[in-house]
């Protein structure tokens, strides 16, 4: 029976590390694992101890520092791949895999489908005959020596380059080799892989010329390989299924992407979202699952294209499960507090929460850090919190089990009080309009970055009523946009005078509304 030996490159996450080593050897399966050299060593020394005991781990013998497009991503996979060739004689394939990938296929599955067909899993076309490499360089890749990393040292690599070509510093590729590229996430058997490492060892020229070359990792096993094995034993295709936008950037998968996964006809997925931890915990149950059983569509990379293709956002190819439902429901309350002094409206729903008991939340659109419940990842930004502004509300209605909400927002988002009064719900206003000294605006200046602390004065004293006038166009708005249900009380007003404005705001009887209008220190600095 087959027995794979993962070959897992990793740079990060080292609990995901540990548990993607124990998810893959508990089904009898074997791992080596290559901590870049760049990442520190305590994250390494944490892997390592958690795995010490587990006789189906092992590590690269040195550890690579490495750069995206060098020599050093083959060293560390070579270094890897030894590792596992001494370390596990049972081994019967090698599958290189990344920390972004998890299984989409019980191991069973995996193993049964090894065993059936004895070949090479590893995508390999022709360098320069195919269309697989889309933008930048091609040839130059083979024939300039790259002694640069593009992204460290871009001037320097693309000067070295014009300076090799201006002289005419050419190389001829190696003569008995047909250069093949292809994705990097390959399948190999033992007897394949010892091989390649046995012309490594023999083959220094081939190995000097490759260490240059620009991004190896496309280029080095797949032309090996088919250098080594007869072309009916290798299928020109990977076991890991991955898109690209088109923009060159990997696809990223999410928790509602499972059931889509589970179609491909592939045994690994890459590259899986950090925050997807619903997706991770089912994909880890089903590669020990050995009775699970799976029908293959294999529409995903169609289905992405069609969906891109007509402009929808995002990554996704189903609605995430809060954006099932777009309103907020006819039969619900939402208060809105709109006050430039965030301090006073904090102290304000501070006070409402004491005396009604109602949920009552700070500038949730506006602070990263406002304190909202887990609602399964979309609370995690404010960008994020925007984007699906209603649905967000709607689970937040249905977590505090109530049907009447109070929130707070900037008075510059007039856009967003908009969005909420255009839904069915019954929404209501208030304005908190305070007063603002020559003071207060200028540490607001600062603190929104108009100024400095060592902004000269004549320059604050210039600013000052444009700041001013800017805060006072900010509440025009809010009065033009002729809101209904619009109520305002003011610094310099009485506790009798803003009173019924909080009790019609509210819907709450007035001695309750004057007991939050008389609240202390309400609008101090």
């Amino acid at each position: 029976m087959a027995r794979i030996a993962y070959i897992l490159l990793s740079h990060k996450d080292p609990e995901g590390i540990i548990a993607q080593a124990r998810r893959l050897t508990a089904a009898g399966d074997f791992v080596s694992i290559h901590f870049d050299g760049r990442s520190g060593r305590a994250p390494y020394d944490r892997i390592r101890a958690a795995l010490k005991d587990n006789p189906a781990v092992t590590f690269a013998r040195r550890r690579v520092k490495c750069g995206w497009g060098e020599w050093s991503l083959v060293e560390a996979t070579l270094q890897a791949v030894q590792a596992a060739l001494t370390a596990f004689p049972q081994a019967t394939h090698f599958y290189m895999l990344s920390g972004d990938c998890m299984p989409i296929k019980s191991a069973a599955y995996a193993h049964d489908m090894l065993d059936r067909d004895p070949v090479d899993y590893i995508e390999s076309v022709d360098f320069l005959g195919s269309d697989w490499i889309k933008t930048g360089m091609k040839e130059e890749r083979l024939i300039y020596r790259h002694l640069f990393n593009e992204r460290k040292w871009k001037w320097l690599f693309y000067k070295s380059v014009d300076l090799q070509r201006s002289l005419g510093l050419s190389r001829r590729i190696p003569h008995d080799l047909q250069i093949m590229i292809g994705s990097q996430w390959w399948c190999l058997r033992r007897r394949t892989v010892e091989a390649v490492m046995d012309f490594s060892r023999r083959r220094h020229d081939v190995m000097r010329f490759f260490r240059t070359t620009w991004i190896p990792d496309e280029t080095f096993f797949q032309t090996l390989v088919r250098h080594l094995v007869p072309e009916t034993e290798i299928r020109s295709r990977t076991l890991t299924f991955l898109m690209f936008t088109d923009y060159g950037m990997p696809v990223t998968f999410y928790n509602d992407h499972y059931d889509l996964l589970l179609s491909q006809d592939y045994l690994f997925a890459r590259k899986i979202s950090p925050d997807a931890t619903a997706l991770k915990t089912r994909l880890g149950q089903l590669y020990a699952d050995d009775a699970a059983r799976f029908t293959i569509s294999n529409e995903g990379r169609s289905l992405f294209q069609f969906l891109t293709g007509r402009g929808r956002v995002g990554r996704r190819f189903a609605p995430r499960f809060w954006e099932a439902e777009s309103t907020l429901g006819r039969e619900r309350e939402l208060l809105i507090i709109t006050c430039k002094k965030w301090h006073v409206a904090k102290r304000l729903t501070e006070r409402v929460r004491q005396v009604t008991n109602l949920p009552a939340l700070d500038y949730i659109f506006n602070e990263q850090s406002a304190a909202l419940p887990d609602l399964g990842g979309i609370q995690s930004t404010v960008e994020k919190r925007a984007r699906h502004r209603r649905a967000l509300m709607r689970m937040l209605f249905d977590n505090y089990v109530t049907d009447k909400l109070l929130i707070c927002i900037d008075p510059a988002n007039v856009d967003l009080m908009q969005d909420f009064y255009s839904d069915r719900c019954t929404t209501r206003l208030l304005e908190v309009e305070c007063e603002f000294s020559d003071d207060y605006l200028i540490g607001h200046a600062r603190r929104t970055g108009l100024a400095g602390d060592q902004t000269p004065r004549d320059t604050l004293d210039k600013l000052l009523p444009t700041i001013r006038y800017d805060v006072k166009f900010e509440s025009d708005r809010i009065g033009d946009a002729d809101f209904p249900d619009f109520f305002r009380i003011r610094e310099a007003a009485s506790i009798d005078e803003n009173t019924p404005a909080l009790a019609a705001f509210l819907d709450v009887p007035m001695d309750k509304a004057r007991a939050i209008a008389a609240s202390p220190y309400l609008f101090v600095d």
